[in-house]
């Protein structure tokens, strides 16, 4: 791997933090600093900690931080939950996102398992 910007979960997680953004961007005023910098935050984290694990020296630090972006997906899982629940987020755009986010989860996990042996 040259680059963390070669993997296709940190491209699809970049895809879908831009997907969150334009989605809480359309969010009530009134959740700027609620819902809104939550979703962005853990969306933002995904990618993020993937960039960051990459970095590091070795393949156990690596895997560190593929856990971290695991636990900022289930934040952000969360987060959108209550978003369709409270009727900030339609039905249709949460399964389109529900979708996205569960194969980054997916694609993590078998990052987690090539990266192990």
């Amino acid at each position: 791997m040259k680059s963390h910007k070669d993997l296709d979960v940190w491209k699809a997680a970049v895809e879908l933090a831009e997907k969150i953004y334009e989605l809480t961007g359309g969010y009530p005023g009134r959740e700027q600093f609620g819902m809104t910098s939550q979703m962005c935050r853990s969306s933002v984290s995904i990618p993020s900690n993937i960039a960051e694990g990459a970095a590091r020296q070795s393949s156990k630090e690596f895997i560190q931080y593929l856990h971290y972006a695991l636990g900022s997906a289930a934040e952000l899982e969360t987060q959108l939950e209550i978003s369709r629940r409270v009727k900030l987020c339609d039905a249709e755009t949460f399964q389109k996102l529900d979708a996205a986010l569960t194969n980054v989860r997916h694609m993590l996990r078998g990052l987690i398992r090539s990266v192990k042996v």
